[in-house]
């Protein structure tokens, strides 16, 4: 397993920015091993709904899980407020750093992860492929 860290800034966009590196990595099979930090801005799109909800205010990063890859990525985060309420759900765009954002990457160098239309659900779904180019 290859592990790398990252620290993004006042005023990065965290989704964007991790797509961004994923692809500079050339990340095939990677997943977040851990997250925290603070956004100003929150985008997130609950359960079961088409569109995302943008939240203006200060928010904690408690935790951010889920898969990357060049081919895409699908994250979903859980954020607290001012007074401690925790909500959460998938990561959009226009989520923006407050303070700072520390994350850890893994990437398995056994898989070759993929984002394919799945008919059953109507959405882009992980596909999971063996890492052929692996030297035994």
């Amino acid at each position: 397993m290859k592990v790398f860290a990252i620290r993004l800034k006042p005023n990065q966009d965290l989704k964007k920015s991790l797509k961004e590196f994923s692809v500079q990595q050339d990340i095939k099979a990677g997943f977040i091993l851990t997250a925290i930090g603070s956004l100003k801005q929150a985008t997130i799109r609950f359960a079961n709904q088409n569109d995302s909800t943008v939240l203006n205010d200060k928010f904690e990063i408690l935790a951010l899980n889920g898969t990357l890859a060049t081919t895409g990525i699908h994250l979903h985060i859980a954020i607290s407020d001012k007074q401690g309420k925790t909500i959460g759900g998938h990561l959009d765009n226009g989520c923006i750093i407050y303070t700072t954002a520390e994350i850890v990457i893994g990437e398995s160098e056994n898989f070759t992860f993929l984002r394919t239309l799945d008919e059953q659900t109507g959405y882009q779904e992980l596909e999971i492929l063996p890492n052929t180019s692996k030297s035994s």
